[in-house]
């Protein structure tokens, strides 16, 4: 893993995050030089800031939210590049509630990791996200977290491919349940210990858009 400088400011969120002579080798005079396949020895994954994540996840991520924490936060950054604005991608990981965990993994429901957010640059190459989210399960201390589970929203038209293609298995639909927004985020309706009410969450001025499902994949440990 390079050396990057953390940044205290992500204002400025690079829009070209190759390094120049990447860039010149590879861009053929296209307007967009990230779109082609994603080469493998031209890019990295790392730690990256909650900051930076944060930055991505609200400009490129439908949620436009993201957790206060994490137990791992990886990102996909350009080979050699410097600064930690130039992330590309994040994939990011918290323990789910308790109820998630034990109906994933009962056997051990405190061994049970969940990828919350996964977010790509629009101008990263079209496989950043399963090189991304394959890289970053294998940087996961898996005897600790022996389970690991993530979600695709049928609200946003996913179906869970990047997650077919890094192996995971597929275990069926989660029962539909009312989404809300406000003022364009996914607004959750647990808070702390508790699940807020429909009637709460529309006074907090949530709107509900519907009744969704989402698709569950597990990643278990073989022993």
């Amino acid at each position: 893993m390079s050396n990057r400088v953390i940044t205290t400011s992500v204002t400025g969120l690079r829009e070209k995050t190759m390094t120049e002579k990447t860039r010149d080798d590879r861009n053929s005079g296209s307007r967009n030089c990230y779109l082609a396949a994603l080469r493998r020895d031209d890019w990295e994954i790392g730690n990256v800031s909650i900051a930076v994540a944060r930055e991505l996840v609200k400009r490129f991520h439908y949620a436009k939210g993201a957790p206060n924490t994490r137990t791992y936060l990886h990102g996909v950054f350009p080979a050699g590049e410097f600064w930690e604005t130039s992330c590309m991608g994040a994939a990011w990981w918290i323990p789910p509630t308790k109820t998630a965990a034990e109906a994933t993994y009962p056997d051990n429901w405190q061994g049970v990791l969940a990828l919350s957010r996964v977010v790509i640059h629009p101008d990263a190459p079209h496989n950043a996200a399963s090189f991304l989210v394959g890289a970053s399960m294998r940087l996961i201390d898996r005897e600790r977290w022996p389970c690991l589970v993530t979600y695709a929203d049928e609200w946003q038209g996913h179906t869970g491919a990047i997650y077919r293609a890094t192996n995971w298995e597929e275990r069926g639909k989660t029962k539909p349940e009312r989404t809300y927004v406000k003022n364009g985020r996914m607004i959750a309706r647990k808070a702390g210990g508790r699940t807020r009410t429909h009637g709460e969450m529309l006074e907090m001025g949530a709107e509900c858009v519907g009744k969704f499902a989402r698709r569950k994949f597990v990643s278990v440990l073989a022993r």
